[in-house]
């Protein structure tokens, strides 16, 4: 595997980070993933726009979006396939052990691996804990990612591939790496930016795309929902056949039947909505 790394293509197996670099001694780092498609990548310009506003809140510079365009080009012409996951990652660089500022410059690094496509359907439990909508880092893509390694060890012992959370005013959040949808009496809604989930890229384009309603949701609300689906890079629009014990519809349910078609159909128009 072929791999950028600060200005260049490394192979894997001998590119190196510094031990000294902010993103690991003390997690000061922001990330994007990407769906790519026979090696374009998949809105590109929205992750971009995100990941700069991830590392405003960080104190981080600005990300080099030209630089990393570049860089996106010549890791996927490195490394064909027909399906991949795109990985960009800006971290704080090298510096002193501690809360010390950064000495160099930022460190980036773009990989991509193969994936495959996500099940039709898919199950996920609540977790017990929450997050902090009133957080530093809501809303973030921050390579700080222990809290949701937690919650998916638990999901996934209880036979599920998601967890979702609730925040701390006990209403619907997000999932470790999802946002939620609901339907009710035939409206798709979705908890809003305010409750501290991540404005998540294929969450934007379903509230433009489907009509979807940002809603303040109880989390509860995942008992009685007609249907319940969930949206990221990789997902896309993916249903849930269970939520904690309770069996919905998965593929079968209508509306959100209805949200994967249109999804499908215009994110296959555009490669970059």
């Amino acid at each position: 595997m072929m791999i950028w790394l600060d200005g260049g293509l490394r192979e894997a197996e001998s590119a190196r980070v510094s031990v000294l670099d902010r993103g690991l001694t003390v997690g000061e780092g922001v990330f994007e993933t990407l769906k790519t498609v026979r090696g374009r990548p998949f809105a590109l310009t929205r992750h971009l726009d995100r990941l700069t506003r991830s590392a405003r809140v960080l104190g981080l510079p600005d990300p080099d979006h030209d630089e990393i365009r570049h860089a996106c080009t010549a890791v996927l012409e490195a490394n064909p396939m027909p399906l991949g996951r795109l990985r960009i990652t800006c971290t704080g660089g090298r510096g002193p052990l501690g809360t010390g500022h950064a000495e160099h410059g930022p460190t980036l690094v773009v990989a991509v691996g193969e994936t495959t496509r996500r099940p039709d359907s898919t199950a996920a439990v609540t977790v017990p804990w929450t997050r902090n909508e009133r957080g530093a880092l809501a809303g973030v893509k921050s390579t700080s990612y222990a809290e949701n390694l937690v919650a998916l060890d638990r999901a996934r012992r209880d036979g599920a591939s998601e967890a979702l959370f609730g925040n701390t005013a006990g209403r619907l959040c997000e999932g470790t790496a999802t946002n939620v949808f609901v339907v009710l009496d035939g409206e798709i809604h979705t908890p809003p930016v305010a409750s501290g989930c991540l404005p998540g890229i294929t969450r934007a384009l379903v509230v433009e795309w489907t009509g979807a309603r940002e809603t303040d949701l109880p989390l509860d609300v995942l008992q009685r929902a007609d249907e319940v689906f969930l949206t990221s890079s990789l997902r896309d629009v993916q249903p849930l056949h269970r939520v904690d014990g309770r069996e919905l519809p998965g593929t079968r349910g209508p509306v959100t039947a209805a949200a994967m078609r249109v999804f499908d159909e215009r994110s296959g128009q555009d490669l970059d909505p």
